[in-house]
């Protein structure tokens, strides 16, 4: 029941991963880690086309979501299906999430980042909370969900957090070498570039990076806010 990797990427929908982390995802898998990807909502209010049905859209952003995580060398994309802009911090949620964590089994998750102020949407911040109970102490502890191990889903220490978008980061990632793969991830997104309305998307995307690499001595980086577990 268990299927080991070595990073967990949990995202509110489809295309969060690719803003925000998928340039260390490219490094992780250039450098042979197995990565997997939860994305937790269907997507389907992501978009200004009134001609588009919400069940035609998730329809559309799970296919974009597939293409992207091929690009990166993504091993697997496990899609939980809870509606857009409908998350809640539930048990039954915590539980979704801890039962991934329990059979993928990662040294390191990515998500995002809960304690971001104002407009931040609401669903990253219940999935970077969620996360964040899930790892500690819901995943570890085998007395919570004791019905998982009867699956044979046995509890899992992880040992650290990456969150993305965090206000505060204390860590950098150099992903100069891998800039081009986390651009042709993104664009794999089409239905949601467009909404960014913006000309010149890899200039758009690569003065982000630059922006994040700042006191580094390299050119461009992802940032985060990481949380190193005791063993």
């Amino acid at each position: 029941m268990t299927k080991e990797s070595d990073v967990l990427v949990i995202a509110a929908h489809p295309d969060d991963a690719e803003f925000g982390v998928a340039g260390s995802v490219a490094r992780w898998t250039a450098e042979g880690l197995k990565v997997v990807y939860t994305i937790c909502t269907d997507g389907s209010k992501g978009t200004s086309d009134r001609s588009l049905s919400p069940e035609q859209l998730a329809a559309i952003r799970r296919k974009e979501q597939e293409a992207a995580a091929q690009v990166l060398g993504v091993d697997e994309v496990v899609f939980l299906g809870y509606p857009d802009q409908g998350l809640e911090e539930t048990p039954e949620f915590r539980k979704d999430v801890v039962k991934v964590i329990r059979t993928y089994r990662p040294q390191r998750i990515a998500t995002s980042d809960p304690y971001r102020r104002y407009l931040w949407h609401r669903d990253h911040r219940i999935v970077g909370q969620v996360v964040a109970d899930a790892v500690f102490p819901c995943a570890r502890d085998h007395l919570a969900y004791p019905d998982l191990i009867a699956q044979g889903i046995e509890p899992h220490k992880v040992k650290e957090v990456l969150f993305w978008a965090a206000e505060k980061t204390n860590h950098q990632i150099d992903i100069t070498a891998v800039f081009d793969r986390k651009v042709a991830a993104l664009k794999c997104h089409a239905s949601q570039v467009k909404e960014l309305k913006v000309a010149d998307i890899d200039g758009w995307l690569r003065n982000r990076c630059r922006k994040m690499a700042k006191g580094s001595d390299f050119e461009l980086a992802e940032s985060f806010y990481r949380l190193e577990l005791p063993a």
